[in-house]
């Protein structure tokens, strides 16, 4: 399931895109502009987002609160609220660059505006997202694969079970990063003071102790080359609770399109412990 790709060349920029304010970029993905958000208004965490119903929300509450590793909350919503303080003026259905809908478990359209599938009774969840920590890696010299290749992160279910929680169930999924051996322990020691945006890698090294068969084939997003020298390193991945939905099948669900971030109000800095 990989992601689509927008009009890049209406901000081929990297510069523009990185000085861009949470707004700014909000507002042009309100406009209809389509992209991966990884590198955007860099200082600024982005975010996961998983909608249920009411009636679900409980059980996703307590998904998160037992697996925080992957589904690490930063707010929710009140039923039928579309905005709150991460998100200053935003409107949660139409300022990401693109969303899943999921009906009994099945994507059913990816949409670039949820307006049509709103209900008052829907509860928004904000989950951290790895993107939040990447400035951190670049500020220490780590390069970030997906950025410098012009590509969406890659994304791979795992054979790791999380723990369930009522009537939601499923995998943990990862996100992977390719690193210079000789960089790994930076990489841990940088990410492992952002423990609300995932923290430190759940693993290093080879993909088949996850479960995972193919590098090359991620379930989400999309591959990166990894060069001579470089390590694979998997951190938890706030797409987990949309794993979890299509194994549980909720009858609706709404999540971001995988690597098309909610850019929050909320400074990277205020998650770093």
């Amino acid at each position: 399931m990989n992601s689509e790709f927008g009009p890049r060349h209406l901000l081929s920029d990297a510069v523009a895109t990185a000085t861009m304010s949470p707004i700014e970029a909000r507002m042009l993905f309100r406009s209809g502009m389509v992209t991966p958000t990884a590198g955007w208004a860099a200082g600024y965490a982005q975010a996961n987002l998983i909608i249920v119903p009411k009636t679900q929300a409980f059980d996703m509450l307590l998904f998160a609160q037992r697996n925080p590793k992957p589904c690490p909350i930063l707010g929710v919503f009140d039923a039928g609220q579309t905005s709150g303080p991460l998100l200053a003026e935003g409107d949660i259905r139409t300022d990401l660059p693109r969303y899943t809908v999921y009906v009994d478990g099945e994507v059913v359209a990816e949409p670039t505006d949820i307006s049509g599938y709103w209900r008052t009774d829907l509860v928004t969840f904000i989950v951290g997202c790895s993107f939040t920590f990447e400035a951190a890696l670049q500020e220490g010299g780590i390069r970030i694969a997906h950025i410098d290749q012009g590509t969406n992160a890659p994304m791979y279910r795992t054979s790791i079970r999380c723990r369930p929680a009522g009537s939601i169930s499923g995998p943990l999924v990862v996100s992977m990063r390719p690193i210079p051996a000789s960089q790994v322990a930076d990489a841990v020691r940088i990410t492992s003071r952002y423990p609300a945006v995932h923290g430190a890698p759940v693993h290093v090294g080879s993909p088949a102790e996850l479960g995972i068969a193919d590098l090359d084939h991620p379930d989400f997003g999309d591959p990166v080359e990894i060069a001579a020298g470089e390590v694979p390193v998997f951190w938890a991945c706030g797409v987990t609770p949309q794993a979890a939905v299509m194994e549980s099948k909720p009858w609706l669900a709404i999540g971001q399109a995988p690597g098309h971030m909610l850019i929050t109000d909320a400074r990277d800095s205020s998650y770093l412990v």
